[in-house]
């Protein structure tokens, strides 16, 4: 069955960097466009960044544009997302999945990210 494990998130100062991964397993992840999502307390899920299914080309919000990085390892079912210049409002879960979301109502545990001094 679809499964996608988030790790890498953290507590972190201001203007520091994090790296996200996300092992995907159970679908065939190289034909899979496939995204990063946030979530803060209070509001709605919204996709941050997402990458084609070759990685040829990416996509991101404009709140984490120039700061975030998406990317893939097609051969180890991973996406990552490197994070830097953070801010306080990049506190968040964070979730991978894919763009649409691979499986209706299915998200993984994701892994929260606190950007505070």
């Amino acid at each position: 069955q679809v499964q996608l494990v988030e790790s890498g998130g953290g507590l972190v100062q201001p203007g520091g960097s994090l790296r996200l991964s996300c092992a995907a397993s159970g679908f065939t992840f190289s034909t899979y466009v496939m995204g990063w999502y946030r979530q803060a307390p209070g509001k709605e899920r919204e996709l941050v960044a997402s990458m084609s299914s070759a990685g040829s080309s990416t996509r991101y919000a404009d709140s984490v544009k120039g700061r975030f990085t998406i990317s893939r390892d097609n051969a180890k079912n991973t996406v990552y997302l490197q994070m830097n210049s953070l801010k306080a409002e990049d506190t968040a879960m964070y979730y991978c999945n894919g763009y649409p979301p691979i499986r209706p109502g299915y998200w993984g545990q994701g892994t929260q990210v606190t950007v505070s001094s």
